[in-house]
């Protein structure tokens, strides 16, 4: 247990939260919450999409056995199969890389990294692959909430 603000200080350097300089302090977490939170936007555009789906095919709550527990979910590829985008998103996928490359960060992002550090290039590059005006993920997905 640290007892004196050095041991706090020298504790979060050694986990990665803060860069000591001197006297400056420069907290690093922002990124992981950066990583954290975009992910949660791709996790609420598909349960959005989700709702569509249900409005368009109510049956499949009595089809699928399982479909609304599948929905009480944080994972991307459960909620895209969900919200009957998996194909199209495949299918785009293979005609468009950068597109499909976009789509693998989104795949890789768990509720879990909540209690990890990640690195700011993580960050951006998650953030970028989210919110890319052509290629992105999240406006794909408003196309179909």
């Amino acid at each position: 247990m640290p007892r004196n603000r050095r041991d706090v200080e020298a504790a979060l350097e050694a986990k990665g939260f803060v860069r000591v300089e001197g006297d400056h302090h420069y907290f690093v977490y922002h990124w992981a919450a950066a990583y954290y939170l975009a992910g949660y936007a791709i996790e609420c555009g598909l349960k959005s999409c989700v709702l569509a789906y249900v409005e368009k095919n109510a049956d499949v709550i009595y089809r699928e056995k399982k479909y609304s527990e599948n929905c009480w979910t944080h994972d991307i590829g459960t909620l895209v199969k969900a919200s009957g985008l998996d194909a199209l998103r495949v299918a785009e996928a293979r005609a468009n890389l950068a597109f499909g490359v976009n789509w693998g960060h989104a795949l890789k992002w768990s509720e879990t990294m909540r209690y990890k550090f990640m690195p700011e290039s993580d960050a951006k590059r998650l953030y970028e692959a989210v919110t890319h005006h052509v290629n992105g993920v999240l406006p794909w997905i408003r196309m179909y909430w």
